[in-house]
């Protein structure tokens, strides 16, 4: 796969880490920055042949047949366009927009040119995130009933995130979108987000976007999507993932404490992982960052897709429904009621009710609890179905 690359920042650049960090046949070969200077940057460090300060140009390119976008918040709607409108694939970071309505104009777009939307969810596709899917997905902790998503770190690199106007909004937008997707992957992609309840508030910075936020999403089958998000963390980036089903439960430290400890004076000044606020003393370094952030699988995920003519796992419409989600969660915060999930355009099933299947002890009796006490001795809770009695055996 030939690539145009439309930003030269931070994002962009772990883009192309991950694109030329190992030995594979998809080449980067048109970059975009809004500055000459950047764009040629960044073509020298990574071996770009073409660069321009043109989106137009770039994606217009006739080597390019994919374009991946790691621009502002503010910028993603009009290179999404672009891209659609040369015929070209595209593949988008996160959030897909700043608002639900910006991302539904990106979904039509792709959909009317014919040509594939890929919606670059990292979280989506770290190793601990991939196993555990699976394992939810087998049936290994039955139905989910409770997923909760936390991101928290001391804030982002560039000044447009500080920006409610360019950003769309604050730790919400830029966090929150990560831990809902990763919620609705495990409680079912086809279950429709119904309600939202959030607190948000600006704790610590000088800015008018939130820098800290709770929020519940419940779906259409009872289940719980829980996000924690902030930008005052102190002491790096918190990923944490929590996934709580009737038959089981994970627990996933995804970046901060992974195992990998190590002590120094600060001596050397080396580079430590993202969001690490120091260099000295006990650190948390990661091993290898691109690839257990995800993206190694997930642009593998996303080139594979578009040569076999398929959905890549995470999609435009993806995109479209976490930020319809995070616009419920942004209103619940102003009116503190439970706000519903506004969707124009659902692809789930059509209705998904709420069923409960009792466990039964025999014929009488429901079974509550079963456990084992210290004297090996087996203890049964439970609840007779007629009258409601509830006992131990």
């Amino acid at each position: 796969m030939k690539l145009a690359i439309l930003g030269s920042g931070f994002i962009s650049r772990f883009y192309a880490d991950s694109l030329v960090a190992q030995r594979r046949k998809d080449t980067i070969v048109s970059v975009y920055s809004r500055t000459e200077v950047n764009a040629k940057k960044f073509a020298d460090d990574y071996g770009v042949p073409h660069y321009s300060t043109s989106i137009k140009e770039c994606v217009s390119h006739p080597d390019v047949e994919a374009v991946i976008i790691g621009l502002s918040n503010d910028m993603h709607l009009i290179a999404v366009l672009e891209s659609a409108s040369a015929g070209k694939h595209v593949l988008c970071t996160k959030p897909l927009g700043r608002n639900a309505a910006e991302a539904l104009q990106m979904l039509q777009a792709v959909d009317k040119a014919g040509v594939t939307g890929g919606y670059l969810e990292d979280l989506c596709y770290t190793p601990k995130f991939l196993k555990s899917l699976t394992a939810v997905k087998n049936g290994s902790i039955g139905e989910v009933i409770w997923a909760k998503s936390r991101e928290t770190h001391p804030g982002p690199h560039s000044d447009w995130f500080w920006d409610k106007e360019k950003s769309g909004g604050g730790a919400m937008i830029d966090l929150g979108c990560h831990c809902v997707e990763i919620s609705r992957n495990f409680i079912g992609k086809n279950i429709r987000p119904v309600e939202v309840m959030c607190w948000a508030d600006t704790r610590v910075h000088p800015i008018d976007a939130e820098d800290n936020a709770i929020g519940l999403v419940k779906y259409e089958n009872g289940a719980i999507g829980q996000f924690e998000v902030s930008w005052t963390f102190r002491g790096g980036m918190d990923l944490r993932d929590e996934v709580m089903g009737t038959e089981g439960t994970i627990w996933a430290n995804n970046f901060l404490r992974t195992g990998f400890e190590m002590f120094t004076t600060g001596k050397g000044s080396n580079y430590v992982a993202e969001k690490a606020e120091t260099n000295a003393g006990w650190l948390f370094p990661v091993g290898d960052e691109v690839h257990e952030l995800g993206y190694s699988h997930m642009f593998t995920d996303m080139f594979d897709s578009i040569d076999k003519g398929i959905q890549p796992a995470e999609t435009f419409y993806d995109g479209y429904i976490v930020n319809a989600i995070l616009d419920a969660a942004y209103l619940s915060a102003k009116t503190r009621q439970w706000e519903p999930v506004q969707l124009a355009d659902w692809r789930g099933v059509a209705e998904q009710k709420q069923v409960k299947e009792m466990s039964s002890y025999n014929e009488e009796y429901y079974l509550i609890k079963e456990e084992v006490l210290p004297t090996g001795e087996k203890k049964y809770i439970i609840k007779h179905k007629k009258t409601g009695s509830i006992e131990r055996r």
